[in-house]
């Protein structure tokens, strides 16, 4: 996958704005979900509980890596692009995104299945 791909995916979610935080690109839904860039150009990251971030991590560890430090324990997961095909990126970023969007916008997205 390439960053154009995560970019693609992620504002493929309701109510989803692209933006910028410390020098990096980010994608809310109110709060931040997932980032690009960080810590360089073949890595994203996505804001996950720590339990669904040990699921897959232990499920895809080429793919997944926790961040370094705190915020790596607080569930936030780096994503290898170039290990990691589309559908398991899409889901990823689903699930940060469930995390963040309020029931309005969860319900939407159910309802369009």
């Amino acid at each position: 996958m390439t960053p154009d791909d995560f970019r693609r995916l992620a504002l493929a979610l309701p109510g989803v704005v692209e933006g910028e935080h410390m020098g990096t690109t980010d994608f809310r839904v109110g709060r931040i979900f997932a980032t690009l860039g960080y810590p360089d150009a073949r890595h994203g990251m996505v804001q996950l509980t720590p339990d669904l971030q040990a699921m897959l991590v232990a499920a895809e560890p080429a793919a997944f890596v926790p961040v370094k430090g705190g915020w790596g324990l607080k569930g936030a997961t780096n994503v290898v692009l170039d290990a990691i095909d589309e559908p398991t990126l899409k889901s990823a970023l689903e699930q940060a995104w469930r995390l963040r969007a309020g029931k309005g916008l969860v319900a939407e997205l159910d309802a369009g299945r």
